[in-house]
């Protein structure tokens, strides 16, 4: 069997496997699994205003996940996409909000704040990790803590004490009559092509570029990309501020797409986390990201039907996509399942 064939047929299975196995688990539970995967799928499919709603839901786990497989790429976790989002959320929101300035400028400007913002928090981690070789899994969780209070702080500080920035200016919105009209009045905007734009330039930065080779040469073995010339310290920076960046933007299409403001947070969004599953899911891939995030954000945005049409609670629709993770996570296992199967084969 093909390595090509393998990585496909690994995430099918896998996904498979969590589906029967959360059934069980919900036919131990009392609850009809039929009935909740018919509440599932019409949640997500069942009106163009489901469609519209799971396609907007998409966009930010779809950054969010590039965000992290670029960091695995280059051989770095950065665990700290979550307060890279909640920076860029803030950037976009304020940016959007306080000034007025023709779409044409207005838009990009408030796209690239978020970005910046989001590399801006992935630029300490890197600078600890490049210099002093402190984990990047340690300061990129503190990091997390410090996004949410800060951005806290400064929403209380430009919205006047409310709990709420005022809403962004039209011309830095994202949101669209034509899209909204076409699925219902759903909230879908202009976010998904943005992320998918994103998704090309992931693939072309690491496939089509000397940038993207020396980063993942950096990412094998720093030892000897260093004795082959290559900035160790330079390589292991950049490639944080551009995962960073990558999370800026997942932040933004909740500013400037979803919502049109950033609110007080009494915890974490829990994008950014999922972000990482989201990845695990892809193979870290640009092109698995896209399936990740599409079946990620699809189980999210359609659990949400599974209580009221199936009476499942949403702790069990959260066990269902762990059993998932769990089971791409175990990948190997089914490889070498796979690999017998397929060996059998060849010897008959």
């Amino acid at each position: 069997m093909s390595n090509r064939m393998m990585k496909i047929l690994v995430p099918v299975i896998s996904i498979i496997l969590g589906l029967l196995v959360g059934a069980i688990v919900m036919v131990l539970s009392g609850y009809d699994p039929i009935k909740a995967y018919i509440a599932l799928w019409d949640g997500i499919f069942g009106s163009p205003y489901e469609m519209g709603e799971t396609v907007r839901q998409i966009s930010p786990y779809l950054l969010a996940g590039l965000a992290v497989a670029f960091a695995f790429r280059t051989g770095l976790f950065n665990i700290g996409v979550e307060g890279q989002l909640i920076v860029g959320w803030f950037a976009a929101a304020y940016v959007g909000m306080a000034f007025e300035l023709p779409k044409v400028i207005h838009l990009p400007l408030t796209l690239l704040a978020a970005a910046a913002a989001g590399a801006l928090w992935g630029l300490l981690p890197g600078l600890l990790k490049a210099t002093l070789r402190v984990h990047e899994v340690i300061v990129t969780i503190m990091m997390n803590y410090i996004a949410l209070y800060v951005v806290n702080a400064l929403i209380d500080k430009v919205s006047g004490g409310s709990y709420k920035t005022e809403r962004i200016q039209e011309s830095a919105s994202l949101r669209s009559n034509f899209l909204s009209e076409l699925t219902d009045f759903s909230t879908l905007h202009y976010g998904i092509i943005i992320a998918l734009f994103m998704v090309i330039v992931m693939w072309f930065l690491l496939e089509k570029t000397k940038t993207g080779y020396e980063l993942k040469a950096v990412g094998f073995n720093d030892h000897a990309s260093q004795y082959a010339g290559m900035s160790v310290k330079k390589n292991i920076i950049l490639s944080m501020v551009i995962s960073g960046a990558f999370a800026g933007l997942a932040g933004a299409m909740e500013a400037i797409g979803t919502f049109g403001y950033i609110s007080k947070m009494n915890g974490f969004t829990g994008m950014g986390f999922d972000g990482i599953a989201v990845a695990l899911l892809g193979a870290n891939t640009p092109l698995g990201v896209v399936f990740g995030a599409t079946l990620f954000g699809s189980l999210k945005y359609g659990s949400n039907n599974m209580p009221n049409v199936a009476g499942v609670p949403v702790e069990i629709v959260s066990i269902v996509i762990a059993l998932i993770i769990f089971f791409v996570a175990s990948g190997y296992m089914i490889q070498l399942i796979l690999k017998r199967i397929g060996s059998k084969k060849e010897a008959k």
